[in-house]
């Protein structure tokens, strides 16, 4: 019997139709793309999901990189950007992402199932790599919503804790159920064999909430501006120190470049691979 493939409850026209197994693989063949099978999905909101899929094992990739994924529309793959949240040494690749109702991707991928195939880039790229920071002894990750994926790579690579005797990973969301990810970086990475040792009195991890009742309720960068931030995690003068302090950001648009408005004022370098900095952020989601 064939193998098949049809999304779950399809935004899309029915016209794209269900697609049988060998049609995929020539699709991603014609297209140099890989076939990846589903093997887990998590949802942890109505609007918030995580899935993984099995590592091509030819695909090598650097902890903070991104890669292009998809499914089949029509006669072609459609595609788009995210960041790979699982490290570079992880047997399999997990990705974390929004539901978008009217998304051409993501009204289809939210239905995702163990067993599904989607499409996956031969080539990562991105530039929230440690390779793209100068050497320095505070690393600050600043994330917003799903732009908090490259972190969790970067975090579990012992690249970050050979480079870095401090390391803060920053969310913001908007309600308290957003903070997907919150159990593992508050209480189960400690507990790990091997980063709950290596991160031992050199991790924080600081939530904050823009809506409703929060310990460390509002926008990180009003947090920042304020002294909170700062009085919260030992800031000196409500600043990042540019000659020791390297700040990775991914969040929405007007996020990444407030947030490097600020950077700059604080006398921080944006970095880029070949010309590493004292900050970067991810530009192929700036725009």
């Amino acid at each position: 019997m064939t193998e098949s493939f049809q999304p779950k409850e399809s935004g899309l026209p029915d016209s794209v139709g269900p697609a049988t197994l060998p049609e995929l693989e020539a699709m991603a063949e014609a297209k140099k793309l890989y076939l990846q099978k589903v093997t887990w999905v998590h949802h942890w909101t109505h609007g918030l999901f995580s899935f993984r899929i099995e590592r091509p094992r030819s695909l090598r990739f650097r902890s903070g990189e991104f890669l292009m994924i998809g499914l089949k529309d029509g006669d072609r793959p459609l595609l788009r950007a995210y960041s790979i949240a699982s490290p570079s040494w992880e047997e399999h690749l997990e990705f974390f992402s929004v539901k978008v109702r009217e998304g051409p991707l993501t009204s289809r991928l939210q239905h995702l199932q163990v067993g599904d195939y989607i499409f996956l880039s031969k080539k990562p790229v991105g530039t929230l790599i440690i390779d793209a920071l100068k050497p320095g002894k505070r690393l600050f990750m600043v994330a917003t919503g799903t732009g908090l994926a490259p972190f969790l790579s970067v975090l579990r690579d012992p690249e970050t804790h050979e480079k870095f005797e401090e390391i803060i990973i920053t969310h913001t969301v908007r309600e308290e159920e957003e903070l997907a990810y919150h159990e593992f970086l508050d209480t189960e990475i400690h507990d790990d064999e091997i980063f709950g040792e290596l991160l031992k009195d050199r991790f924080t991890y600081y939530p904050t909430v823009t809506k409703g009742e929060f310990r460390t309720k509002g926008r990180i960068t009003n947090r920042i501006r304020s002294g909170n931030f700062a009085e919260d995690i030992d800031l000196i003068d409500n600043r990042f120190n540019h000659e020791t302090d390297r700040v990775m950001v991914c969040g929405s648009m007007a996020f990444n470049k407030e947030m490097a408005t600020m950077l700059a004022e604080h006398g921080l370098i944006e970095g880029h691979n070949n010309d590493p900095g004292t900050f970067v952020l991810e530009r192929a989601f700036v725009g």
